[in-house]
């Protein structure tokens, strides 16, 4: 929820001739409507070419993953392109029986894989090659080709399909020629309607290599699991939306399917469509197919609070990689009245090559290649992290990223930044705004994110006021408030310059 976001959609408004200069008048090409199941749904009248772009909005990513199930969200992401009971199926009533058969030899096999006590080998050996001849039957009623529901999506004329999953929600998103909006609100309900677990074990596969090549072999993607697991000792936010290993090697298609019935809600839902499309003709089709959803009440969304960092804690890796430094602190959620403040000190440490950090470390010291301070770790909505990193150029090591971003902080904190400054952070933000979301897609981003933060679209203008307000003592104080030692987390990466021997310490690990 940046002030970027925020900013450039009312300067977007006010100056692109798509949209009237008042609110009344943007007010009147979007149209919003909560269908009788709870979906939200809302359009935008922006006619400058004959296409559309929508993004669904799904409030549940892996802060909701189960115990003992980490991933399950990302996990059904990647399930929701299968295709379903019409879609990627040769005969479904002969592959929903093969598919019930492999969830039955799969609970089998994981029964007696995970004994603590005598465990029979011989009995396990037998039972895994029963789940994977179950796996294989059931392969013979799936399509020739294994993304039929991608396929049907570019042959006419889909662009950009693509989804993501973080801890604080999934998203599903494409466009679409303008002619193709009926065919469009078929494939996006078919799929929260009737799902199908086809292949799910091949696809958790592909999610178990992910986690190698973007965790487990990089030394980057580790120190950041390891960091946000040390930064949140209590909140689901320590966990990775990935996953942990043993969870991806042990959840199942059954699992998968309760998370889907659980999260995949209509009143869970906000559904946008930004383009050439009329809200009286679009509207009618949209409530045709989406309320089909199950009108189910809204999870609990309870989470554990974080309790207050009392004292800094470390994560140090020691490796044959680039040295990087890392540190976080504990801040608000989106809903903070101070939430302006902490996107203003983003951008006068971060924002090009004049911001604080880059000038200090990079350009005048010459000991970093990069710096830059940020919020939004490992999500926004829940009490997160402001983060600060450095990764410093051969001859310097990562304590001397810590002793110059501190000095950064301490000016934060004891000077009052200049007139210039704030005039500019506000000028930076409206350029970088303009560029960044004059398309259909980053409409349609930010109205699913804002009425599914907010409840109500509008707060995009309304937080201009906010920025409007944020003054030099705000960022003085809000400095002070957070950035404090026993409010920090460390995480770094020391060069360790050779493979350890006899007595050297290890590869890595908290402290």
């Amino acid at each position: 929820m940046t002030f970027r976001r925020v900013l450039f959609v009312a300067l977007f408004c006010c100056s692109s001739v798509a949209f009237s200069q008042d609110m009344a008048s943007f007010e009147k090409r979007i149209t919003t409507r909560k269908l009788a199941n709870g979906l939200t749904v809302i359009i935008c009248e922006r006619p400058e070419a004959p296409v559309f772009s929508f993004f669904t909005h799904v409030d549940a990513g892996s802060v909701q993953d189960p115990m003992a199930k980490t991933g399950l969200a990302h996990m059904f992401e990647h399930m929701a392109f299968k295709g379903t009971d019409k879609i990627g199926t040769r005969d479904y009533a002969g592959e929903k029986a093969a598919l019930a058969k492999i969830e039955i030899a799969y609970a089998a096999y994981l029964a007696e894989r995970d004994k603590l006590v005598n465990r029979d080998e011989a009995k396990l050996k037998q039972l895994e090659k029963a789940w994977k001849d179950a796996i294989a039957e059931a392969d013979k009623f799936s399509a020739p080709y294994n993304n039929e529901f991608g396929k049907i999506v570019e042959s006419e004329g889909g662009e950009g399909m693509n989804a993501n999953t973080n801890h604080d929600e999934t998203n599903y998103y494409y466009s679409f020629p303008i002619n193709r909006l009926e065919l469009w609100a078929y494939l996006e309900s078919e799929r929260f309607l009737h799902p199908v677990m086809r292949q799910f074990y091949k696809e958790r596969n592909v999610v178990i290599e992910e986690r190698r090549m973007r965790t487990d072999s990089n030394p980057i993607g580790r120190l950041l699991e390891q960091f946000t697991s040390a930064s949140f000792a209590a909140h689901p936010y320590h966990r990775p939306t990935i996953g942990w290993m043993w969870d991806l090697n042990s959840f199942s298609a059954t699992d998968a399917q309760n998370f889907f019935d659980r999260y995949y809600i209509a009143p869970n839902i906000v559904l946008t469509v930004v383009g050439d499309v009329k809200a009286s003709q679009a509207m009618p089709i949209i409530e045709k197919y989406f309320s089909r959803l199950p009108a189910r009440a809204t999870p609990d969304e309870a989470t554990t609070t974080e309790p207050p960092q009392k004292s800094e804690r470390r994560v140090v890796l020691r490796e044959q990689s680039q040295p990087i430094y890392i540190e976080g602190y504990h801040r608000p959620d989106y809903h903070s009245p101070d939430d302006a403040v902490y996107d203003a000190i983003t951008d006068l440490m971060s924002n090009g090559r004049t911001s604080r950090l880059y000038r200090a470390l990079v350009r005048d010291k010459q000991i970093a290649s990069d710096s830059a301070g940020f919020s939004g770790l490992p999500g926004t909505k829940y009490p997160h992290l402001f983060a600060f990193y450095a990764v410093p150029i051969p001859g310097h090591k990562p304590e001397e990223m810590a002793d110059a971003i501190h000095a950064e902080i301490d000016r934060l904190k004891k000077e009052d930044i200049s007139d210039e400054e704030l005039k500019m952070i506000k000028t930076r933000a409206k350029a970088g705004l303009l560029r960044s979301l004059g398309s259909n897609e980053g409409l349609a981003f930010n109205l699913a994110i804002f009425q599914a933060r907010y409840d109500d679209w509008r707060e995009l203008f309304r937080s201009v006021d906010r920025i409007d307000k944020v003054t030099k003592a705000d960022v003085r104080r809000i400095s002070n408030q957070i950035f404090v030692p026993d409010n920090r987390t460390v995480g770094m990466i020391e060069f360790a310059g050779g493979p350890p021997g006899p007595g050297a310490p290890p590869q890595g690990g908290a402290q």
